[in-house]
């Protein structure tokens, strides 16, 4: 394309986004589309980061007067190294994708509030198989994504760790295990009327 051509494309374009619509030109509705698209943006990010913290996830008194509890005497929340996974770091995938289909889903949770059917500690107790088991099945389905966030088989030193840990999981990645398999119950106590499939 000639340097006259171009110029003249370029001459078109412009004008036709200065051409006024009924009252203002494309080009400024387009940079007031831009800049209120950078804001919603901006502000949606944020309020979605917003629910990604622990401070959030302990609101209501079902989550802070059960599983947080329970969280807090575990390894995931205090350790030698002072490295610390919240809620999000287990529960929430960090791809977007992912991310936006984990939050839709958690949107529907807030129906167990407004009916109250885990209100308290006793309706929490007599839903924790069920609600687990969800949690199970969604970790599994993932190849336990949101461990691997943190963990992975390949990175696993069989001069740190103890012998006996390392050999159980080169033989989990040898069978094609996941964590959640054998997992379950790391960072939350286990329903009572739980039995693990794997005990003899």
């Amino acid at each position: 394309m000639s340097a006259d051509k171009s110029q003249g494309w370029i001459a078109r374009t412009w004008a036709w986004l200065r051409k006024p619509s009924a009252k203002y030109s494309i080009l400024a509705i387009s940079s007031v589309s831009f800049v209120f698209g950078i804001l919603f943006w901006g502000g949606f990010h944020t309020g979605l980061e917003m629910t990604n913290t622990l401070e959030f996830c302990i609101g209501c008194h079902e989550m802070r007067d059960t599983v947080y509890q329970e969280y807090k005497q575990t390894i995931h929340y205090s350790n030698r190294t002072g490295v610390r996974a919240v809620c999000s770091d287990c529960h929430v995938p960090r791809d977007w994708g992912h991310k936006m289909i984990r939050k839709a889903k958690a949107s529907m949770e807030v129906w167990g509030k407004l009916t109250g059917s885990i209100s308290t500690p006793e309706k929490f107790e007599a839903k924790r198989l069920e609600l687990a088991s969800h949690e199970w099945e969604r970790m599994k389905s993932s190849n336990s994504r949101e461990c691997r966030n943190c963990h992975d088989f390949e990175a696993m030193s069989s001069e740190l760790q103890k012998q006996t840990p390392y050999k159980k999981h080169m033989k989990a990645k040898d069978e094609g295990k996941t964590c959640i398999d054998c997992h379950k119950g790391i960072a939350h106590n286990l329903p009572k009327d739980y039995e693990d499939p794997d005990e003899d």
